[in-house]
This record gives structure tokens, sequence and C-alpha cells, in this order.
């Protein structure tokens, strides 16, 4: 396989290529423990499937954006390594299934030759960074945050500060106050401002979703754009050293902020100035600032067979840009999902006729930005080609839905199989709520929220209900959530369970009521005005177990009877307890720092003798069977175990020793010597390691 690594222009990617190849080697001989390798490998964007043998790969796509190059790459990649489906993400990542593990190296080899990366995609590390598909071309927006989006996913990618945290991070860019990327259940959110003419953002921190859904916090209100790395890297370096790690559920950002309080979080934060290598930090935009690429070929004429249809569509998917002539195109992609055979003509449209860029909104669909709106005759005659025309983009008619019992390990009932038929209810029944952006419906296979059921204004989660022995897929009906603008939002009430072959009657009582008695309020104000009781007791009879049918025990989208049927859920790490894999982990953190330290990157190679020093420190903990659930806490706990008792004597304390990280400036002089205390600490953990096994 020599042949794909040789066609890799970057040797950083080339290398850690060859090293996921290594790994996966290894873990195949039995010399890398099957835990330990699962965080290997998510943290490259392999992800287990449901299905036995095969792996979900998560393509990383920065704010969703691609060029008819990089759409072309991942269909080719599809083909041959998938089955040819591509899957839109509410993070904007693309994901494809049905892989094989041996072929991962070689898949990502591929990807890498049009600058597309696995890396990050999954694992406890800073997930994709998402932003308004709109950002650059919004009406609405104080400036593009599109710049600001990209050098924060630069700066961070293989960064060592968040390649290992206690649970994945979670970053958002909003265009305008609008705040369509969701900042108000972000780790950090950005909503751009501009005061007294200097560009810069308001900070939103700590928000999440999952199954304890918490509103993010107000960090700033005006922080500098050269400010937003360093304040990023203080926040996350904070994380990594105080979040919890073997409590997985405990283990988010707004978890910590509450155990540790707001104000001595910050204080953290602020301790960690020293350390950091960059005290202001200037994003270069001009990438970002140059006219519109205009198109490779000629736009044709087009005659249009029925304006009507063409004028409907126009009102429905056509969105005006703040470009003068020039509009952006709404595609609404059922389920997220399309394939290989459409997407590299979309490709081929977009670079010959558009200006190569398409971009995957966080309700997975696509934009296509800047065309002429004098072309939009031929771009909607060639969509409708690829059946790209469909009505409804970003309406109530336009389904959020996770991948569910499809492919998800943690899926309990079928979230596309439901989605499916909603559509058609809406489309069928409910043709006066074909425009209705307001209203957004979101479902999720399970608890988890990657289908952000919690935070909509209808939303339904996967569960199961027993009825005697027997038991059938359910929903959990969830009403009142969503999105008020500027880092406001709110999150949905869970209402009531009901069998899942019952989701379509929900929906129907709802939006009946809501026209019946709405009395022209906003969908939110009348579900404020009537009550969450109001809406229990209307739907209480669907929730009757008593009278289910056969077909109540099909799931949606299936033909068999329904079987509950849970794996283990990937969506982080999880705790090594092999003391063994520990220390060659601590050593190979300090080979790695060593390279860093040759490169040059005094920062990174202290950021990594920092984790030499913390790994090594867990695993002489976890031999003597002593609990480590956070970095601070392992330093601490090291003291008192070891150094306290003479059993591993230093020349000062653990914590003094470990803690000059963020006591001193990121030189070359501390760099070194700080590299060379965690090999010599490394000796004596080694020795005493050696000792305490012989004399066992």
């Amino acid at each position: 396989m020599q042949s794909f690594r040789d066609e890799i222009e970057n040797p950083i990617v080339q290398k850690e290529i060859i090293d996921l190849e290594k790994k996966i080697y290894s873990f195949r001989n039995g010399q890398i423990d099957d835990e330990r390798f699962r965080s290997l490998r998510l943290a490259r964007g392999i992800y287990g499937q449901r299905q036995e043998g095969v792996q979900m790969i998560r393509i990383k796509l920065p704010y969703g954006k691609v060029t008819s190059e990089q759409l072309n790459r991942i269909t080719e990649v599809s083909d041959k390594y998938s089955t040819g489906r591509l899957h839109i993400t509410t993070r904007q990542d693309i994901q494809i299934h049905y892989v094989s593990l041996d072929r991962t190296p070689e898949l990502w080899a591929d990807l890498a030759k049009d600058n597309i990366t696995l890396r990050e995609a999954c694992g406890n590390t800073v997930r994709n960074i998402t932003g308004s598909e709109l950002a650059g071309v919004d009406v609405d927006e104080p400036f593009d945050v599109t710049p600001y989006a990209h050098g924060l996913f630069e700066y961070l990618l293989r960064n060592p500060i968040c390649q290992e945290m206690g649970r994945k991070f979670k970053i958002s860019f909003s265009s305008s106050d609008k705040d369509t990327a969701l900042s108000y259940l972000h780790d950090l959110g950005f909503i751009p401002k501009i005061v007294n003419g200097e560009k810069g953002f308001k900070i939103m921190f700590a928000g999440g979703l999952g199954s304890q859904p918490s509103h993010a916090e107000l960090l700033s209100e005006f922080v500098p754009v050269n400010q937003i790395i360093p304040t990023a890297e203080g926040i996350i370096r904070v994380f990594d050293r105080h979040g919890e790690r073997a409590k997985r559920l405990k283990a988010r950002m707004k978890f910590l902020i509450k155990d540790l309080g707001r104000d001595e979080f910050l204080r953290l934060v602020e301790e960690e100035k020293k350390a950091l290598p960059f005290h202001s930090y200037e994003i270069d935009t001009t990438a970002f600032e140059g006219p519109i690429t205009e198109p490779l070929l000629a736009v044709p004429s087009a005659t249009i067979d029925d304006a009507a249809a063409f004028e409907v569509w126009k009102k429905s998917n056509v969105i005006p840009q703040k470009q003068a002539g020039y509009v952006a195109i709404g595609v609404k992609v059922l389920l997220g999902d399309f394939y290989t055979d459409k997407a590299r003509l979309l490709a081929d449209l977009i670079k010959n006729y558009g200006a190569n860029e398409l971009r995957f909104s966080l309700r997975q669909n696509i934009v296509i930005r800047n065309i002429k709106e004098e072309n939009l005759p031929f771009f909607y005659q060639e969509l409708a080609k690829l059946e790209m025309v469909s009505l409804g983009y970003d309406t109530i008619g336009d389904i959020t839905a996770c991948p569910g019992t499809d492919t998800c390990n943690l899926g309990i009932a079928s979230s596309t199989g439901i989605a499916d038929e909603l559509e058609r209810v809406i489309k069928a029944e409910f043709p006066q709520y074909s425009n209705n952006t307001e209203i957004e419906i979101k479902i999720s296979g399970c608890m988890n929220a990657c289908g952000q059921h919690n935070m909509s204004a209808i939303g339904f989660q996967g569960m199961s209900i027993n009825s005697g022995k027997l038991v059938a897929p359910a929903l959990q009906v969830l009403l009142g959530g969503g999105r008020l603008g500027n880092g406001a939002g709110r999150f949905s009430d869970k209402v009531i369970k009901i069998p899942s072959r019952r989701g379509p009657d929900a929906l129907r009582l709802i939006l009946n009521d809501y026209e019946a008695n709405g009395n022209g309020q906003s969908f939110l104000n009348y579900y404020d005005a009537k009550g969450e009781k109001y809406f229990y007791e209307f739907l209480k009879p669907l929730a009757d177990v008593t009278n289910l049918t056969d077909a109540d025990f099909v799931d949606w989208g299936n033909a068999d009877n329904y079987v509950k049927a849970v794996g283990v859920g990937e969506c982080a790490g999880v705790v090594i307890d092999l003391v063994a894999t520990l220390l060659f982990e601590a050593k190979d953190k300090l080979i790695v720092a060593q390279e860093s330290f040759a490169d040059g990157k005094w920062s990174d190679s202290i950021y990594q003798a920092y984790a030499g020093f913390v790994n090594g420190a867990k695993a002489l903990l976890l031999s003597e069977n002593e609990k480590t659930n956070t970095h601070s806490g392992i330093i601490d706990l090291f003291d008192t175990v070891f150094v306290a008792t003479n059993k591993i004597q230093l020349d000062s304390t653990f914590t003094e020793l470990v803690y000059q990280i963020n006591k001193n400036e990121p030189s070359e002089a501390f760099a070194k010597e700080y590299i060379e205390q965690g090999i010599a600490f490394f000796d004596k953990i080694e020795t005493y390691r050696a000792k305490d096994l012989a004399d066992a």
C-alpha cells in the first residue's frame, strides 16, 4: 500500500495516515486493547456501526463548505469504499457507511488529495466547527464570520490541547443576531458584532443538548476578533485539565461549570494566560475577501415550460444575498441523504456555471451560493433533472432526523422512517403550512439528541414502550423549543410518550389544534398560552397501550417486528484501565514532545510533555486501584499516594512540577527543561513499576 502513501503531499497528513495503518495492524494482532483502539479510531473519524464488522466514516467539513473538486473526491471515495450514499449531519459533516476498517487509511489518503480530513471528526476532540450556511452572503450579517471559523478550525486541528479530552467540545459561528448556528447549545458559540467600528464576537459558552440540555451562559458581550483564539484556547485547556473523565454522562463542559462555578472556572482560565503561545492572534481574512468567482463556462439560456412552478420554487427555495444581483439556492435534501450519481453532476454544475462552492446546512440541506439571479432559470432546469427542486427548504416540512436504528449503535427507534412519514403527512394534509418557517420538527432515535429533538418546536425522541410481555417502538413527544436569537433559545418540554405508529396522529392533533386555537399567535406563544398540561391531555388517548395492534409492533421503515437492541455508544472515547498501555502512551507523548521541540513548536511540545506527566501518573495510580477522573485530580492524588509517602521521590511536589505549565511562558528554554523533567519523571515511574511487578 506504499503507493497511496506516496501520493500524499502533506508530510503531516502522510505521517498520521501511516500511524493509523500501524495502529490497525497492532489492533488486529492483539497488541492494542479493544477499548483503547476505539478511542484512537474515533479521533480519526472512524465510528462503529450497528452492523457488525463495518464502520461509519465521518468526513470533517468546517462550516459545511465544499468545492466541486472536494465533492467529486467524496463521491469517488463513497463509490470506492462505501455504498454511494452521502449523509449530511446536523454538524455539516458528511457520513458514509459500511466501510471496512482495514481500508480506512487508504480512504483517508484519497480524501487528503483534495485537502479533506477525517481528523477529530469523532471522539473526545473539538468536533467540526459549524457555521451559518449563509455566512458571507447573509443580508443581515455585520461581517463574514467564515474566515474566523476557518482560522479557529485550522488552529485547533491536531493541537495537543484538544486531542484526548474528557469529552467532545462543540463550537459554532452564527452569521448574525438571528443565531442560525445555535450558539446557545454549544460549548463555545460566536455571534458577530461591530462595536465602535471594531469587529468582534459575542461569546456564549457551556451550552449543550444530550439527555440533559443546558442553555449556554454569556461569556462576553464583545471580544475583539484577535482575541477569539486565545480565549478559546484558555477555555479548552481548563476543560481538558479539570473536566470529568470517568463518568461520561457528566463529562461535558456544562457540568464542569456547574461543579466549579462560573467564577472559579474563569479564574482558572485567567491562570492559563501566561502559558498561551499567543495573547493576540490576527486571523488572515484575505483569502475570503476577493470578488465572487465567475463561472468557467457561459451559462446557457433556458426556457421554463412551467412558469408558475418556477415562481413557486423561487419563493420557497431561493434566498437573496447581500451581494447585489446574486442569490443562494436552498436544496431540500430528504433526511439529509443524497447519492453519488447526483452529487457528481451537482459538483460539475457549480464548477462550470456557479462560483465553485456549496455549503451543507445544519438542517441537513445543501446551499448553492453566489448564483447570478439572471441564471436562475438555467439552474432550476438543471436541478430539476437531479430531482433537487423539492419545495419547502427550511420549512416545517423539512424535517431533521439522525440515522437512528438504520446504522447507529444507540438507536432505540427509527427516526428516518417516522420523519419520512411525517413529511408525507404535512405535504398531503397540511398544504397551508407549506411555507411555514417558524415551526421546526426534529427527530432523534435516542436521548442523545443528534437530531436536536429537544430544541425544536415539535420534537420526537425514539424510545420503547412495554405492553404486557411485548415491547413496541415509541416516541417521546416534545413541544415548545426554539431559537430566539442573539444567544437565546429554549428547550422543549417532554409532554408524553406514545407508540411510534401514532406519531403522525400526534402531529395531526397538534397542527389542527394550532390552526383552531392559535388565534394568529406564533407557535411558541400559542404553546405558552395553552401550557404543557393542555397538550398532554389531548394527546393522552394516543398513549393507551391496551389497544395496540400488530402494526404497532413494527417500526417505521421496517417490515419485521420491533426488537429493542442498543449497542455500546461511541459518541466519545472510553476509560482505559490498562497500566501498561498508559505507560506506553506516556512515553509516546514524550517522544512526540521531543519531535515538536525539534520543529520549533515550543507550546505544542510543552503540552505534549504535560500529557506525558499525567498519563504516567495515572498509570501508577491505577496500579494502586485509585480513582482518577480528572487531570487535576490525578495530579493532586499522585502527590498524596506516591510523593507524600516517599514511594516516588521528587525535588518538589508533583503538583509544582506539572503546573509549571501555566507559570511559564512557552519559550524554547522552558520547553527544553520541561521535556527533560518529563523524561526524568518517566524513568522514575517506570523503575518503580518494574520493581512493583517484581515484588508482586
